[in-house]
């Protein structure tokens, strides 16, 4: 499936715990202040991609720890996302899957039926950073966050519990 990208990062550290596979997608709604990508912002900048050539690398990457769907805004393009982290979900090794949003969890969960692909990939991935980045409220001092409003979520207890449940850790390390 195709999808619109910025660009990728093949092992990064900076995107969550451990080396990181991070597909930057390309577009996003919330234009926040300070944002660390803006060159995402843009809906018809970037290129396309073919979600299975990232599954490609991805599977070839023994080093890999996890992917990470940043932006732009990737719940805009959240169909090829999920099918790309289902098929990640299904490699024989367990890669946990986090996905960045300015989104709030409870918005996302709210819409979830109106947002083509949401549920899904809701469904899809481990952990979730939600909120828009504030620049007031910017912190050097958070792991994988940019402002102290975002939270760093555990997909599948906040999915089960129908709240946003915080992330205690991410591979042994504390979030």
């Amino acid at each position: 499936m195709k999808i619109r990208i910025a660009g990728i990062a093949g092992e990064s550290i900076v995107d969550g715990p451990g080396f990181r596979y991070t597909i930057f997608t390309q577009g996003c709604p919330h234009h926040c202040k300070g944002c660390h990508n803006p060159q995402t912002h843009d809906f018809s900048g970037g290129y396309f991609a073919d979600t299975d050539d990232f599954l490609k690398e991805i599977n070839a990457d023994p080093l890999l720890d996890g992917v990470t769907f940043s932006g732009g805004e990737p719940f805009c393009q959240c169909k090829p996302l999920a099918e790309l982290a289902e098929k990640i979900n299904a490699l024989p090794r367990k890669l946990n899957i986090i996905s960045y949003t300015g989104y709030t969890f409870e918005y996302l969960l709210e819409n979830a039926d109106k947002i083509e692909g949401c549920r899904n990939l809701l469904q899809s991935i481990d952990y979730l950073v939600d909120g828009r980045f504030i620049e007031e409220q910017r912190s050097l001092e958070l792991k994988f966050r940019g402002s102290r409003n975002q939270r760093f979520l555990d997909v599948k207890k906040s999915l089960v519990q129908g709240r946003a449940v915080l992330a205690k850790s991410v591979n042994g390390d504390s979030v």
